[in-house]
């Protein structure tokens, strides 16, 4: 519970934890972002990240001068084209076992983006972007599934520059206007729970099909 409740805590207050790391690590804190968005996009076992109210947050402390722009952004989409590559090759390789073995890969995960597939086709590399968990395990799926490396990469940086420049851009031209400021934490929850609510409704959809079936 103590566990539960500090990364609830680093969510809710990812401004205080950044400000606390560079302060702490100093330049340092570029890799620690790099490895935070690698291993939410590029690791199956890691979907709870956080990932865009750290984009926006970041962004808000570059602003504030903690960091440079172009080269937050630039590490960030390099962390997440790379974090999809893996695990679209995870995917590829090892997938199926994963799903079948049920120790690192919940299943309703794999259907829920099996759904997006369905509905978005390739395009679901770019618009799994902004939704967590299936940002996460939309390139496992297209590794499990054979998509065509070159079509996948190709949606892959087009989706990691939109997600990662979007969001950051958002906070660094925003995040110090002070009623942004002063709301902080309420901006991160918003941005938490809109984020979650494609997902939600894909979740939802299924549950009734499965109970009128």
């Amino acid at each position: 519970m103590d566990i539960l409740a500090y990364l609830i805590d680093v969510v809710l207050h990812l401004d205080r934890h950044l400000v606390e790391l560079i302060r702490d690590y100093g330049a340092w804190v570029y890799l620690i972002l790099f490895l935070i968005i690698f291993a939410e996009t590029g690791l199956v076992v890691t979907p709870f990240l956080p990932g865009d109210s750290l984009l926006f947050v970041a962004g808000t402390l570059a602003a504030a001068g903690g960091m440079d722009i172009g080269l937050l952004i630039l590490l960030l989409c390099v962390a997440a084209i790379l974090g999809d590559s893996v695990n679209y090759a995870i995917g590829k390789h090892v997938g199926d076992r994963m799903v079948k073995s049920g120790r690192f890969v919940r299943q309703e995960h794999v259907d829920r983006t099996h759904a997006f597939y369905e509905k978005y086709g390739g395009k679901t590399i770019v618009i799994a972007r902004f939704v967590p968990i299936v940002r996460t395990f939309a390139p496992f799926v297209a590794g499990i599934g054979a998509m065509t490396y070159s079509k996948f990469l190709a949606f892959n940086v087009i989706g990691a520059v939109a997600w990662i420049a979007s969001l950051v851009y958002a906070g660094y031209l925003f995040g110090n206007i002070p009623w942004v400021k002063d709301n902080l934490t309420l901006i991160v929850v918003a941005i938490v729970v809109v984020s979650l609510l494609p997902a939600a409704s894909t979740f939802l959809k299924e549950r009734r099909g499965r109970a009128r079936g």
